[in-house]
């Protein structure tokens, strides 16, 4: 691992206090990034960066951080601000999940996952994109990552409130890129699939309570032998080269783009 890859960066990463959002943040510290931890588990985002800040690397601090809140994402960047004296990267990796049938959807289910997984994404974008701006231009480009999905291109009659929030993530994806570059910040996302994290523990329990499974367990198992081309699902270590790659300068060229890291779920 090139351990100054990310020297120079200062990140802010939502949704940290574990899974995907807490395994990017110890990588991007392990290259030399120094990062600020946002999450509504604070107990969560302090325990990861005292983890980062007892081993060799950048440096990390924490925030609590509701994404659906304005004055919260602005308080997390200027605390990313005030730690760190300025901040180049945001990563939108907040995200949550509760599974309904098609007809059995309900308004509070959906205005709850995509007030924090569509509005949470831009609100923070938003937030983020006025400091970049105020800093000035840089000699790379600011970044904005958005975690999409699988799910940004394909949904499923389980998962459609969820599906509907990751298509929105692609277009402010799609929408920032084109609306931030005359500001020199690049937006761009990584779309996983099936992971093993928390949030996906969770999710299978609430597929067996709906009777799209029979059993806990089996979700992972069956999406992994009938849909996914590596026949394994993922875990957050599969996805923080990705991660690590539009952070870095590596990726400077590139903005407005989705990469899938699904192991051959969908083919672009």
């Amino acid at each position: 691992m090139d351990t100054t890859r990310l020297a120079g960066k200062n990140i802010l990463i939502t949704g940290a206090a574990q899974g995907m959002g807490a395994a990017v943040a110890v990588d991007y510290a392990a290259q030399g990034a120094n990062v600020c931890l946002g999450d509504v588990n604070v107990d969560g985002v302090e325990q990861v960066a005292a983890e980062i800040n007892a081993a060799d690397g950048g440096r990390a601090t924490h925030v609590q951080l509701d994404v659906t809140s304005q004055e919260a994402a602005e308080a997390a960047v200027a605390a990313t601000v005030e730690a760190f004296g300025s901040i180049n990267v945001l990563v939108n990796n907040a995200g949550i999940n509760k599974p309904l049938f098609f007809l059995d959807i309900t308004r509070d289910n959906w205005q709850r996952i995509m007030d924090v997984n569509a509005w949470g994404t831009l609100n923070c974008m938003q937030a983020a994109a006025r400091r970049m701006v105020a800093q000035g231009k840089q000699d790379h480009p600011y970044k904005i990552i958005n975690v999409g999905s699988i799910l940004s291109r394909e949904t499923f009659d389980d998962v459609v409130v969820y599906g509907a929030s990751k298509h929105a993530v692609l277009a402010l994806i799609k929408g920032g890129a084109k609306a931030l570059m005359e500001h020199n910040i690049t937006v761009n996302g990584y779309g996983p699939g099936v992971v093993r994290t928390e949030l996906w523990e969770q999710l299978d329990k609430d597929l067996v309570a709906i009777g799209k499974f029979a059993k806990e367990g089996e979700s992972m198992d069956s999406l992994a032998q009938n849909m996914i081309l590596m026949k394994r699902y993922s875990y957050p270590e599969d996805v923080v080269g990705t991660a690590a790659f539009l952070a870095s300068d590596d990726s400077d060229y590139m903005t407005g783009q989705l990469l899938m890291i699904d192991g051959g779920i969908v083919i672009q």
